[in-house]
């Protein structure tokens, strides 16, 4: 009796390695159609580089490397256009939009997570409804200011509407009012005031969110062209986007070059990319972003 008693649960080791094996395979699908989207999302960002090494006589190749290599077309570019002053410009466009767009964020989204005040609610709605307006509706308005105020075709006319993001007070108040209060109030306890209770104790720990929301606001910053497009008024004082477009011409298209800028534009943003893409997904995925 004892001996069937033992021997009763062997008939479920086969189930279990099914069960086993199935998931096996499923992993393994996983990791394929993962292989595929990483080969069909990087496959364009390939091309414009091997576009941008082909002499001009083989621009319309289709081979997937070139026959024969040439960096006449980066000589071309640089001729063309002031790239590096355009790519100083972008940065220096990015960073400092990126900067006040976090300040901003955290000194709001503070007040609007720790403080109750008269219409907090609305204010706050307020802010949420501007994130839905897009940029384009009040180019003109801001346009007109920035005119009259006698800025235009400058860097910093490319800052001033973006000093303040809606979408940055909005998330960064939403990761504050999840700050654990026991944490606060231990701070307060200590003798701390707000302005260090934020500094000291909530942007620490907020590190996640602010990394996340600083790429994104870099790279929608970097990538900007409507904007400069509307006050740019000589190539020195553009950006890299606007040097890009023009290359592109009634006469044509000029592939080689266009390719060449292409590739410098966004040599940056790959960069900061590789150099943190870890940090990218963590916080990403602890931050909620899609």
């Amino acid at each position: 009796m004892t001996t069937d008693v033992l021997r009763a649960p062997r008939p479920m080791a086969r189930p279990l390695r099914r069960i086993s094996d199935k998931s096996g395979l499923d992993t393994a699908a996983g990791h394929v159609l993962m292989v595929l989207l990483s080969i069909l999302c990087l496959f364009p960002v390939y091309w414009m580089l091997a576009s941008s090494l082909r002499p001009a006589n083989a621009m319309f190749e289709t081979s997937l490397w070139p026959t024969s290599m040439s960096l006449d077309n980066y000589r071309q570019a640089l001729e063309a256009i002031p790239i590096g002053r355009m790519l100083v410009n972008t940065l220096v466009f990015s960073v400092v939009s990126t900067a006040f767009q976090l300040l901003t964020g955290l000194l709001a989204a503070f007040a609007f997570a720790r403080w109750t005040f008269a219409l907090d609610k609305l204010v706050y709605s307020a802010v949420a409804l501007t994130w839905l307006v897009p940029f384009q509706v009040v180019m003109i308005p801001n346009y007109l200011l920035i005119a009259q105020m006698g800025l235009l075709d400058s860097i910093v006319a490319l800052i001033l509407p973006n000093l303040v993001s809606a979408l940055a007070i909005l998330l960064l108040a939403q990761a504050m009012r999840s700050f654990p209060r026991e944490v606060i109030e231990a701070a307060r306890m200590d003798g701390a005031r707000n302005w260090r209770i934020l500094w000291e104790v909530m942007v620490p720990n907020l590190r996640g969110t602010i990394a996340s929301l600083a790429i994104l606001i870099f790279i929608s910053t970097w990538n900007e062209y409507f904007w400069p497009l509307l006050l740019s008024r000589t190539a020195e004082n553009s950006v890299i986007q606007i040097g890009i477009q023009m290359f592109m011409t009634a006469e044509g298209n000029q592939w080689g070059p266009l390719m060449a800028a292409s590739t410098l534009a966004s040599l940056p943003v790959l960069v900061i990319y590789v150099l943190l893409q870890r940090q990218v997904v963590q916080s990403f995925m602890k931050s909620g972003i899609r």
